[in-house]
């Protein structure tokens, strides 16, 4: 239990903190285009060491995740991701200059009290597995997902941004459940397992998605959409499915943490994007 949740809040601190970093790399990017055209400013993204080093700390975050994913209640690390905006939020008010609003800074306070009341009602993660339906079922869903984030990207309209965020998150959470449900990761069986495969799918159809909502839409309609999906779906799974459960006679407690967390993250919203309320600063 322990293990797990210093596995999700350093999950959370990874993925806030490289926010930040590719944040200021992008930025010095941007400065140089102006000079060198923008093939080199793309490519000058790449050599900016604080770049680089928010996508090792993305890639050791969601390590982290698997290793809480494994030990916690679904709705434990969902919650706990989502409060990565809280970090990011507080990194850019110190590093990229950005001014917090008080509903922000309530925010940042909702958010760690929220994981703090998770943190002490949370029960073990279920022993449920959701049978070979369940590991079948998040493949089709992701590969359904990926087919819905098109075709918002085509009919979408002004909704595109919140739309494919909600899809992203939905895929975010299909990623959660689908390493919940992986069997032993031996590769004679992994290579015929679906929740395997939908683990791919779902997070580079997740990635996708929340990028093209970056670029053509809001930030703060597409996070917190985001948000939404990769919170309450995994939660709602894990509870009915799975067997997640909270300390005896908690339960309002969990709730309420859980809703205080998601809450607090829906606040901080346009830190999804830590270099677009830098630049409106």
């Amino acid at each position: 239990m322990i293990i797990g949740l210093l596995s999700a809040l350093l999950a959370a601190l990874l993925t806030g903190s490289a926010t930040v970093l590719q944040a200021v790399g992008a930025r010095r990017a941007a400065t140089a285009r102006g000079r060198a055209g923008e093939a080199a400013a793309l490519a000058g993204a790449l050599r900016q060491w604080p770049f680089l080093a928010g996508v090792g700390m993305d890639m050791c975050g969601f390590a982290a995740e698997l290793v809480a994913l494994e030990r916690l209640p679904l709705y434990v690390v969902e919650a706990a991701l989502a409060s990565a905006l809280a970090v990011t939020a507080v990194g850019a008010a110190r590093v990229l200059g950005v001014r917090l609003r008080r509903s922000e800074w309530a925010g940042v306070v909702a958010v760690c009290a929220g994981l703090c009341l998770l943190a002490i009602t949370a029960g073990r993660d279920g022993h449920g597995t959701g049978g070979d339906a369940l590991r079948l079922g998040v493949l089709l869903v992701a590969v359904a997902l990926l087919g819905a984030g098109w075709a918002v990207v085509r009919y979408g309209g002004r909704r595109r941004a919140p739309l494919l965020g909600l899809v992203a998150g939905l895929q975010f959470g299909v990623v959660g459940v689908a390493v919940r449900v992986l069997p032993e990761p031996r590769l004679p069986a992994l290579a015929a397992e679906p929740s395997a495969y939908a683990v791919v799918v779902a997070g580079l159809g997740g990635f996708a998605a929340l990028t093209w909502a970056m670029q053509h839409g809001s930030v703060t309609s597409a996070t917190a959409a985001m948000v939404l999906g990769e919170t309450v779906g995994p939660a709602a799974v894990g509870v009915l499915v799975l067997g997640d459960h909270t300390r005896h006679d908690l339960t309002p407690l969990a709730v309420l943490g859980f809703a205080a967390a998601v809450l607090g993250a829906l606040t901080l919203a346009r830190f999804g994007d830590a270099e677009q309320p830098a630049a409106t600063a």
